[in-house]
């Protein structure tokens, strides 16, 4: 079997490419991809070449992590059947092309343990799970207490925000620095920090990816207070020392979310409690991938951007 990728040949270089697909064995599945995201962490890291030393890391590569299609080949113990809609995040099935993550092609072997399957209403809003998941995860730590403070009013920070909310947690403030992002929120309130004079926040969620933001972060923190970080973030961090102990600061890192957070997230919207709505700004064919991955790193009015592969199929 083939199928088209996109293939990040080297950094700032990529090509849509016919590549040979790995033979599916008895426990995977093969997908027909309809759409996949764009990630404006990792794979902008993986586009500009800065992606920090990471297990698979090498070019040329099939990127993305947020694909959605349907299953047209089912292995005998593969668990999923043919006709199911599923999210699938990422594969490895190129051979000598690395797959990190994998995801953005029209066609995908991958094992059926992999895959979830999806509400078939979500359509092109499934890519958004992955990021949801992220967002479940970060707050769904070992006795941790939800956000009062959210950094960042990308699509991350404004998932956050809506599963607080949908979790049974007070309104959190999210701060943005960037006006053309400052709309959009559903039931909290966006403000720039320069306006923010609070300094007794209880827990503080950064998604902005910000490696020198940690000592403004420590100065509005309560006593005891919680940072935690769940962008991803190309630098060192570091922070002054002196101000962290006076408030007895603990730092927690989110690493990247697990099945039963995906579950999660999809029962919260089969109950109504979380949308998806309003996230997805920009879509383009694959034929058009160059300036897709151009627009979704470079232009701030795009909170999502998605691949449609439907016309690939």
């Amino acid at each position: 079997m083939h199928t088209d990728a996109i293939v990040i040949e080297q950094p700032e270089r990529l090509s849509l490419t016919r590549l040979d697909l790995d033979p599916p064995a008895d426990a995977d599945v093969v997908v027909e991809i309809e759409w996949s995201g764009i990630s404006t962490g990792t794979e902008r890291l993986l586009w500009t070449g800065r992606m920090p030393p990471f297990p698979g890391m090498g070019y040329p590569l099939v990127p993305g992590y947020e694909s959605v299609g349907c299953i047209v080949s089912a292995g005998p113990e593969s668990g999923r059947t043919v006709g199911e809609r599923v999210f699938v995040p990422g594969a490895k099935c190129y051979g000598e092309v690395r797959g990190l993550f994998g995801g953005a092609a029209s066609r995908i072997v991958v094992p059926g343990a992999r895959v979830l399957p999806v509400p078939a209403d979500l359509d092109e809003r499934a890519v958004l799970l992955a990021l949801a998941a992220t967002a479940r995860h970060a707050l769904a730590g070992n006795d941790s207490m939800l956000p009062d403070l959210v950094v960042g009013h990308g699509v991350l920070g404004r998932l956050v925000a809506r599963l607080i909310v949908a979790m049974g947690g007070a309104a959190p403030v999210v701060w943005e620095t960037n006006p053309a992002r400052a709309d959009g929120a559903m039931g909290y309130a966006v403000v720039d920090p320069a306006s923010d004079e609070r300094r007794d926040y209880r827990c503080i969620c950064d998604v902005s990816g910000d490696a020198a933001i940690l000592d403004s972060l420590m100065a509005r923190l309560a006593k005891g207070g919680e940072i935690v970080l769940a962008g991803f973030y190309e630098g060192s961090l570091s922070f002054d020392f002196v101000s962290a102990f006076l408030r007895e600061a603990r730092l927690r890192v989110a690493a990247e979310w697990r099945p039963e957070d995906l579950g999660a997230v999809i029962a919260l919207i089969e109950e109504g409690r979380l949308s998806l709505d309003g996230l997805i700004t920009h879509r383009a064919g694959v034929d058009r991938a160059e300036e897709a991955y151009r627009t979704a790193f470079g232009d701030p009015t795009c909170l999502k951007m998605i691949l449609d592969w439907r016309a690939r199929a």
